[in-house]
C-alpha cells in the first residue's frame, strides 16, 4: 500500500462508518482503549473536540486510519489541553500512516491554540509509544493499575507533548 497515494483530510460525519470500523479494530486487539465496543456517532461526537479530526482515506475512499482529540477538562487552565488518540486498519499498519495522521493532528491543534497534547497507552502497545516519541511526546509516567480491561488491572503510560509554537 503506497503512503503517498493515502490523504489525509477532516474527518466528516459521512466518514463514520469507516471511523468506527477501523476503531473496532483497535479494541479488538485489546491494546488501544479500554472502550470495549465502539459507540453510535452521537456518542463520540460528544466526546471529541470538533476541531481536531482526521482521516486517512485510499484513492476509492475506504477510512484506513483516523485521529482526534478530546477535551480534558472542562475547567479553563486546560482549555488548551487536549488528549490524542490515532487508530489505523490493521492492513495499513507498518506504512507510516499513523505518523502522517499524528503529525496532521499535531498541526490543527496548534493552529486551535492547543498547547499541550497528552496520550493514554498501554506500555503492551509499544508501536503507539514509539509512535508518539518519534513525533515529540515523552513518557511522563505510567499510571499502575488504572483500569479493569477483561477481568485484569491494566496499566497506562502518560505521554505529553509540549507545543513549541503556542503558549510560549
Amino acid at each position: 500500500m503506497s503512503a503517498a497515494a493515502i490523504a489525509i483530510e477532516p474527518m466528516a460525519a459521512a466518514h463514520w462508518d469507516g471511523v468506527r470500523r477501523v476503531y473496532a479494530e483497535g479494541i479488538a486487539t485489546g491494546n488501544a482503549t479500554f472502550e470495549t465496543e465502539a459507540p453510535a456517532w452521537e456518542a463520540w461526537d460528544r466526546g471529541h473536540r470538533a476541531d481536531g479530526r482526521v482521516v486517512a482515506l485510499s484513492e476509492s475512499g475506504e477510512v484506513l486510519g483516523f485521529g482526534a482529540l478530546s477535551k480534558v477538562s472542562d475547567r479553563c487552565v486546560y482549555g488548551g489541553v487536549a488528549e490524542v488518540s490515532v487508530y489505523v486498519a490493521a492492513k495499513a499498519r507498518g506504512a507510516g500512516l499513523g505518523r502522517r495522521l499524528l503529525e496532521r493532528l499535531i498541526r490543527d491543534s496548534e493552529e486551535a491554540g492547543i498547547w499541550t497534547l497528552q496520550a493514554g497507552i498501554f506500555p503492551e502497545n509499544a508501536a503507539s509509544i514509539s509512535l508518539h516519541e518519534k513525533s515529540g511526546f515523552r513518557v511522563v509516567g505510567v499510571r499502575r493499575r488504572l483500569g479493569r480491561l477483561g477481568g485484569r488491572w491494566r496499566d497506562v503510560a502518560l505521554l505529553e507533548r509540549r507545543s513549541e509554537q503556542v503558549g510560549i
